[in-house]
C-alpha cells in the first residue's frame, strides 16, 4: 500500500491550493479516506474525510465551509480543495486510509 500526496507550496492568505492524495496497491475504491494536518509544534489532527463511494464528506469545524474534500475511484485519488486559506492553516497535510499514511505535503500561507 502506498500514499503519495502532492499539491502543497506557498500560497498567500485568502487563496487556493488542491492536494492530491493517490493511492496504489489494493482496492481503493474500497476504503473511507482521511486528510490530516500537522502545525509545527502541533499534534496531527484530523481535518476531512469522505466515505468509500464519495458520497459523504465530513469536516472538522476549523475547515468547515472553506475545505472540499473528494475522490476520483477510478483515478485512485482522493483531493482537498482548500480556499480562503489562512496562515493558521500552514501545516504538513497527510492523507491516511486505514493504518497507511503518506508522506506529506507542504502548505504554508504566509505573505
Amino acid at each position: 500500500v502506498q500514499l503519495v500526496e502532492s499539491g502543497g507550496g506557498l500560497v498567500q492568505p485568502g487563496g487556493s491550493l488542491r492536494l492530491s492524495c493517490s493511492a496504489s496497491g489494493f482496492t481503493f475504491s474500497t476504503y473511507a479516506v482521511r486528510w490530516f494536518r500537522q502545525a509545527p509544534g502541533k499534534e496531527r489532527e484530523w481535518i476531512a474525510g469522505i466515505t468509500r463511494d464519495g458520497a459523504i464528506p465530513n469536516y472538522a469545524d476549523s475547515v468547515k465551509g472553506r475545505f472540499t474534500i473528494s475522490r476520483h475511484n477510478d483515478k485512485n485519488t482522493v483531493y482537498l480543495q482548500m480556499n480562503s486559506l489562512k496562515s493558521e492553516d500552514t501545516a504538513v497535510y497527510y492523507c491516511n486510509l486505514l493504518t497507511f499514511w503518506g508522506q506529506g505535503t507542504q502548505v504554508t500561507v504566509s505573505s
